[in-house]
């Protein structure tokens, strides 16, 4: 769609209020590369069950920190999907890694400042050529601070809460509304106030609530800021 350079676009914002819907259409239309962070972290999450390094619902981080370097994260196309997907050593695992199992771990894997250190590195060893849309908690603040476009994307928690329960209820049809408000709830709290790279908006980032619009019209609105910085 656009032939000028290309850009880095950092998106950042809460779970479930459809930053990765965002990223993906993004990089769809502009023919960049579309890295789903949040992938990474839940992809170490689930490491975590499999593996015997979760007690009573917490980390053994001692643990964890030992067998880092036996962890392998990255994206390849997915020949079944013919999508970009992540893969926990050479295994692609996007089926699993969405579970509220590996929700409810995942904001704890991510205060963990080694673990962090380890996928951050990473992440900007994928987007040192620009073309690239990255979705996350801390993409514009500490990934990738001097992105040409940063956007912080909100929605109210009603909103957020029907988003991932209509996701979640395909496959755990048992689920209940009031469980994911929940985990939620404790995901925004955790994620805000970690002392590794919590979630904020960057300075210059460009707030977009996204509570009314639906995802063609967020697109729009995103390809605006888009051509404003190309």
């Amino acid at each position: 769609m656009l032939d000028s350079k290309k850009i880095t676009i950092a998106i950042d914002g809460f779970s479930s209020c459809g930053k990765s819907t965002l990223a993906k259409a993004l990089a769809k239309e502009l023919d960049y590369i579309f890295i789903d962070t949040g992938a990474m972290y839940r992809s170490v999450a689930l490491f975590c069950l499999r593996n015997n390094l979760v007690q009573n619902n917490e980390i053994i981080i001692s643990d964890i920190i030992k067998v880092l370097p036996n962890i392998d994260i990255h994206f390849a196309k997915n020949p079944v999907t013919e999508k970009l997907e992540v893969q926990l050593n050479n295994q692609f695992v996007e089926p699993y890694i969405r579970s509220l199992e590996v929700s409810n771990l995942v904001s704890k894997v991510a205060s963990i400042k080694e673990v962090r250190a380890k996928l951050v590195q990473e992440q900007q060893k994928m987007g040192l050529k620009g073309g690239v849309v990255m979705d996350g908690r801390d993409i514009g603040s500490v990934v990738f601070p001097n992105a040409e476009l940063k956007l912080f994307v909100t929605a109210s928690p009603e909103i957020r809460t029907e988003r991932r329960y209509l996701e979640l209820s395909q496959n755990e049809p048992t689920i209940s509304k009031n469980e994911i408000s929940k985990n939620l709830e404790e995901r925004d709290y955790l994620d805000s106030t970690r002392e590794e790279s919590p979630l904020v908006q960057a300075e210059d980032a460009i707030l977009l609530d996204n509570s009314n619009y639906s995802q063609e019209e967020q697109l729009e609105v995103a390809l605006k800021y888009v051509r404003e910085r190309v």
